[in-house]
């Protein structure tokens, strides 16, 4: 999560809202890392969940990454938690809630609802306070 964490702190530098992910895979290495990149790619679905996915699954070869951990700083959203979903992490780990659009368990749980096909296990609240905090800092900076 200290890794996903200082990829956050780059897309902050990039005038990116700060959210880096980054997955592992059984073996405990890194197989994917990114940070959102929406803005410098005029791409509304460059998300730094769905983009670590993309690296993740051309890497490992395949679509599901039920092998795999997911680490990511703010909790996914629902286009962020399908494709968790759709590619069947084994783990998620987020840090900070996300109480307007997020999709784990903050607003909606789409990984545990009847439109579920997988059943993700999830650990949330790492590095919660700094990684809220970090987000807060630079959403007050944009104002």
């Amino acid at each position: 999560m200290e890794f996903a964490f200082q990829l956050a702190k780059t897309a902050a530098d990039l005038e990116e809202v700060p959210v880096g992910a980054v997955i592992i895979d059984r073996q405990g290495n890194l197989i994917a890392e990114a940070v959102n990149r929406k803005t410098r790619e005029q791409d509304p679905t460059a998300h730094a969940e769905i983009l670590a996915i993309r690296t993740a699954t051309k890497k490992k070869q395949s679509y599901y990454l039920q092998d795999c951990t997911l680490y990511v700083t703010l909790e996914p959203c629902p286009m962020c938690a399908g494709a968790i979903i759709h590619s069947r992490l084994g783990l998620l780990v987020y840090g900070a809630d996300d109480p307007k659009t997020g999709a784990i368990r903050s607003v909606i749980n789409l990984p545990d609802s009847c439109c579920s096909n997988h059943r993700l296990k999830v650990l949330a609240g790492i590095k919660e306070t700094s990684c809220r905090q970090q987000l807060q800092t630079w959403f007050s900076r944009q104002r």
